[in-house]
């Protein structure tokens, strides 16, 4: 227990002493020697104290030919952190002030990936996820020949697979609530706004399914020409997808509304 009791206030005088050490760092008016030590905290991945520091010189060494790197290093103390949308605002503003730096064009792209590590799970507000796709968008245009164009493809393309996966939730919640027509109508906009989507099998069965359960809940006057739909969303489903995995559930759907007609045309 003496031991123990030892090791714990040995712990606490060197957190001490540190404490003490980096708030006579912050009181120095030796702004060179204030700077040296910000970038040795941050070399030290130390980014809380190194970014305090920094941000303590930004106005000192605003115009002299050290705010640069200072600023740079700056920017990244957030992004470390995990701070992005400080860390999008700094990067984004880094390229602004130093459009011709040899690290502008990194800090444009860094802006992109901050805001897409922003971009909430699939079924919250995808805000952040659509402007990350117009901010690598721009980043392309401007940079069309930059070692880091790969990269910004692959972020657009997880951004939109993001926002397809957000589409087809709601698509879903539309026909899990018997909101049938609604639901067809956004699996048709699905398709439309992701026409290479590897889920085009899914979607279209969707619409088939949705489709037939619309028909089978309408009022009777209107049933016929909505199982006729329903018939011609499976006719179209099996001429696309003729060896489908989901051709089985297609042809059940069909039958059910072909006998449903049967039923109509009787009464």
């Amino acid at each position: 227990m003496i031991r123990a009791f030892l090791t714990i206030l040995l712990v606490a005088i060197f957190a001490v002493s540190c404490t003490s050490k980096f708030e006579k760092i912050q009181k120095s008016r030796d702004y060179e020697y204030k700077l040296q030590k910000a970038n040795e905290y941050y070399d030290k991945k130390q980014f809380a104290k190194a970014n305090t520091l920094y941000e303590e010189l930004l106005t000192i060494f605003k115009g002299t030919k050290s705010f640069e790197g200072l600023y740079y290093k700056y920017a990244y103390t957030f992004y470390y952190d995990k701070n992005y949308l400080a860390a999008s605002y700094h990067f984004k503003n880094f390229a602004d002030l130093f459009p011709k730096s040899a690290n502008a064009e990194e800090c444009e792209y860094l802006n992109c990936l901050c805001l897409f590590n922003m971009s909430p799970d699939y079924t919250l507000d995808q805000t952040n996820t659509i402007k990350a796709i117009g901010e690598t968008q721009s980043f392309l245009n401007a940079n069309p020949q930059s070692k880091r164009v790969k990269e910004a493809n692959k972020l657009i393309d997880r951004a939109r697979e993001k926002l397809e996966k957000r589409d087809n939730y709601s698509a879903y919640l539309y026909y899990k609530i018997s909101e049938y027509k609604a639901a067809a109508v956004a699996y048709e906009q699905i398709m439309r706004k992701y026409p290479d989507s590897p889920n085009e099998e899914y979607y279209q069965m969707m619409i088939a399914k949705a489709s037939y359960k619309y028909a089978e809940n309408s009022i009777p006057e209107k049933q016929e020409e909505r199982f006729l739909r329903s018939m011609s969303d499976c006719a179209d489903f099996i001429t696309k997808f003729p060896k489908s995995r989901y051709r089985s559930e297609i042809e059940k759907i069909n039958a059910l509304s072909s006998q449903s007609l049967k039923k109509l045309a009787k009464q």
